[in-house]
């Protein structure tokens, strides 16, 4: 791959095969096919992808550093093999089932209107998160950090809070059974 990198592109309709730089910084990527794509050893530095198909992509040893997805397929996917170095994702109107943040940190992270369906969250640092009206059916908590996190709006997730850290985390009221389900009580 050149090192030269590509800043302030707008990239469309193109395949991972198409990508052909290390660095991609301020770039957008819209209606982008990258199912599959394996984005080993590339960096992405405040980008955007809109409308792109990522499903199953390989982040091994890739860099997302303040990246914005909106309307985006993500399903599948492991954040948990990209870099931890400068690490910050934000999702807008995205598919993130069975993706995987196992142990990444991405505090202050935004999930807006997202589907989360079976995502594992294992050992995340979610401090200051906000999910925002997003369906955590099945989503995997189990030690995770979701300090001052918001959930008010978020719906079908189940919370152990004596598994996970929830310190003066967001949650309504219609959210309460999805923290008290261990205890197997009916709440009316």
């Amino acid at each position: 791959m050149q090192t030269i990198p590509f800043e302030d592109q707008t990239f469309t309709k193109i395949t991972a095969g198409q990508l052909t730089g290390a660095t991609y910084e301020n770039c957008k990527f819209i209606s982008c096919d990258f199912s599959n794509a394996q984005f080993t050893g590339i960096t992405f530095v405040d980008c955007l992808f809109d409308t792109c198909n990522l499903l199953l992509a390989d982040l091994g040893n890739t860099g997302l550093q303040n990246i914005r997805f909106k309307h985006c397929k993500i399903s599948g996917v492991n954040f948990g093999k990209a870099n931890d170095f400068l690490f910050e994702v934000h999702f807008e109107d995205c598919i993130l089932d069975n993706a995987v943040f196992y142990k990444k940190k991405n505090k202050k992270g935004t999930y807006t209107d997202c589907s989360m369906i079976e995502t594992d969250l294992t050992e995340a640092d979610l401090t200051d998160c906000k999910f925002n009206n997003c369906n955590l059916k099945n989503a995997f908590f189990s030690r995770t950090i979701l300090k001052n996190a918001d959930l008010s709006t978020s719906y079908n997730f189940i919370i152990d809070p004596d598994d996970n850290v929830i310190k003066k985390a967001k949650f309504s009221l219609h959210g309460l059974p999805g923290l008290l389900n261990k205890y197997d009580i009916r709440i009316g």
